[in-house]
């Protein structure tokens, strides 16, 4: 697989990471454990080098699963993780609130390190922006960690361009997260132009619109009650059966490249900017296959024209998330 650089950084990854929130935790009832390891390990067999976790996911065993599966062969990957929760340390909620304080900061980056089995973490996010602390004392705290030696890259997650700046003078922002897909484009207005200037990378999440992009969800779909999509607004039946629209596009142009939507959504996020590394996420190895085959996908400047123009003829239909959760991204 073809690697990339996050930015202006050293941080080189494969042009396709793999987020693993899903084997434990979100859309539903946690994968069986030894089949996530053994996608884990296939994963990295298959030149995918970047894996995304965070302490919150589960919360604590999904960082947990990636330290069993990927200590065999640590120098071959970068591990990613977040902090910035609050969390009930019995795991019977997954979150409490926000925290990023430098003393939590640095209490989450050593229980991680312990988690994940590794000495340095290599790209540390903070999850949300927590309004109650500056962000220059969250920039500071993640420079400690860097000088000793316990984190390699600083990363922030649903951020808004001024905390990015911000951020960036105090401790050079690696990259930044956030959802982006072809139904999810806020980033284009601001995040990018910023991300451009400075030499930030960008991860997306969710670039498949947390499954609804690969046309395999209908407006009849059920959800388990433990899947998070199951209150989120964009996937009431009504807003699916509206939103039908965008998978009609990529479905139209995945005919024409004879490749799959979810091969075309990804392939236009990597044709969008070359230091863009989305991190769909599975947990079935035929899923893994086709997502990695979009790194093979070239979408020609007519194609990327008739998707901008078809798309601009679509008004996506409902909210990403529930109201309380909105109102933490974009800080």
């Amino acid at each position: 697989m073809r690697k990339r650089k996050l930015g202006n950084s050293n941080l080189e990854v494969s042009a396709l990471g793999l987020g693993c929130m899903g084997m434990s935790f979100s859309y539903g009832p946690a994968g069986d454990r030894q089949e996530m390891i053994a996608l884990l390990r296939a994963a990295v067999e298959r030149g995918i080098t970047f894996f995304d976790t965070a302490e919150v996911y589960g919360p604590f065993t999904n960082e947990d699963l990636i330290g069993e599966a990927l200590s065999p062969v640590r120098e071959q990957v970068v591990i990613a993780t977040k902090f910035g929760f609050k969390l009930d340390p019995t795991g019977a909620k997954a979150w409490l609130g926000l925290d990023s304080r430098p003393e939590h900061i640095k209490q989450v980056a050593e229980a991680s390190l312990k988690r994940l089995r590794i000495e340095v973490i290599d790209l540390f996010y903070q999850h949300r922006v927590d309004p109650e602390v500056p962000i220059e004392e969250v920039a500071g705290a993640v420079q400690d960690l860097i000088r000793d030696g316990k984190v390699r890259h600083f990363g922030l997650s649903e951020t808004a361009p001024q905390t990015i700046r911000r951020a960036h003078a105090v401790q050079p922002v690696t990259a930044v997260q956030s959802e982006y897909s072809l139904w999810w484009r806020h980033p284009e207005a601001e995040v990018l132009p910023t991300l451009a200037e400075l030499g930030i990378g960008f991860v997306p999440y969710s670039p498949l619109g947390r499954g609804f992009l690969t046309g395999k969800i209908t407006e009849t779909t059920t959800f388990d009650s433990s899947d998070f999509r199951s209150v989120m607004p964009r996937f009431t039946p009504e807003a699916r059966k509206a939103n039908q629209a965008v998978v009609d596009l990529l479905g139209a142009i995945a005919t024409r490249k004879r490749a799959t939507p979810a091969q075309i959504a990804l392939a236009w996020l990597l044709a969008r900017q070359p230091w863009i590394v989305p991190i769909p996420g599975t947990t079935k190895l035929a899923r893994l296959e086709e997502n990695i085959g979009a790194t093979a996908v070239e979408l020609t400047a007519d194609d990327l024209r008739d998707i901008e123009s078809a798309s601009a003829q679509i008004t996506v239909q409902g909210a990403r998330y529930p109201e309380h959760l909105e109102q933490m991204t974009g800080r």
